[in-house]
């Protein structure tokens, strides 16, 4: 037996009984074992081997809306825990978003479309910075990091917050906007969609951002160790998938006051204008500087994985 097969046979069962919690009774997945095996189980042995304990090993894991980041990242993490006894803490960029009142504010003193959680910009990226400078301090202390409520579409109270009380062997970063890299003047200047050509006629709201990205942003992102790139076909297909998974927060949600404002199609197809520019630089650019790209095909599933060494 293999170091793979046995690494397979120790974490399948907990793998699974997570897989089954992002299913819905319409939505299964698919080729489980060949995921897994052929692409998961050997990208945690890629990490595994980069750790060196003297500080966090941090991985940036990033993919448009609905590629599957929480999935991955999650069973990467079940992983690196179970078979390889390491400490992994994982985060979301959308657990550091500036609260609704924050939002509000920079809505007014900026620009309208700055209420709208997503672009850089819209986080409050201290949270993280501090973190990962505790977190390589040989001094760890414990540290709370906060979490964000998308069917609230605000950050939690703090007694529901992330608590980390021991340094992690490793630290997975993930969102749809991580390592994203500014853009030039001259392909701000034209439009993407109608969002844009309506509501940003001035360029000011895509210039913030892009500034965002070459400020506070790319200081942040440089911290990063590696970084995995799930890569989907087209931003269509991006639409479908998010689509599909603001229908699973529908059916899981059992509150009746939040699952009122989960968004119908139209609401995410409006949303994702606001992420559409840098996800679409993304494509372009991404798979040249990220050190692994997870290729995925039009049914969800990987494809095939290129480990840029």
């Amino acid at each position: 037996m293999n170091l793979v097969e046995d690494c397979l046979n120790k974490v399948k069962k907990d793998c699974y009984k997570f897989i089954k919690t992002q299913e819905t009774s319409s939505d299964k997945f698919k080729n489980k074992d060949k995921m897994l095996k052929d692409y998961l189980v050997p990208m945690s042995f890629w990490i595994a081997k980069k750790t060196n304990f003297k500080k966090p090993y941090i991985v940036g894991l990033t993919g448009g809306q609905g590629t599957g980041k929480t999935t991955i990242s999650s069973i990467l993490m079940i992983i690196l825990k179970k078979y390889f006894k390491l400490k992994v803490f994982k985060i979301s960029i959308d657990d550091i978003y500036k609260t609704k009142n924050d939002r509000i504010k920079l809505s007014k003193k900026v620009h309208p479309l700055l209420l709208t959680r997503g672009v850089p910009g819209t986080h409050d990226i201290n949270y993280m910075s501090s973190f990962i400078k505790k977190a390589n301090s040989r001094k760890f202390r414990s540290i709370i990091l906060p979490k964000f409520d998308k069917a609230i579409d605000d950050r939690l109270t703090k007694k529901n917050w992330y608590k980390v009380n021991s340094r992690p062997d490793v630290i997975i970063f993930e969102g749809w906007c991580v390592g994203a890299r500014p853009e030039s003047l001259k392909t701000l200047k034209k439009s993407v969609n109608s969002m844009e050509k309506n509501d940003d006629n001035k360029l000011i709201w895509r210039k913030h951002v892009n500034d965002q990205l070459k400020k506070g942003y790319k200081k942040l992102y440089s911290k990063l160790d590696c970084l995995l790139f799930l890569r989907a076909e087209n931003f269509s297909l991006l639409q479908k998938w998010r689509v599909i998974q603001e229908k699973k927060l529908k059916l899981k949600n059992k509150n009746k006051k939040t699952k009122q404002k989960i968004m119908t199609k139209k609401e995410v197809l409006n949303f994702m204008q606001t992420y559409q520019r840098i996800t679409q630089n993304m494509f372009k650019y991404a798979p040249k500087y990220a050190s692994i790209v997870i290729k995925l095909n039009s049914n969800h599933q990987i494809n095939s994985v290129k480990y840029n060494l």
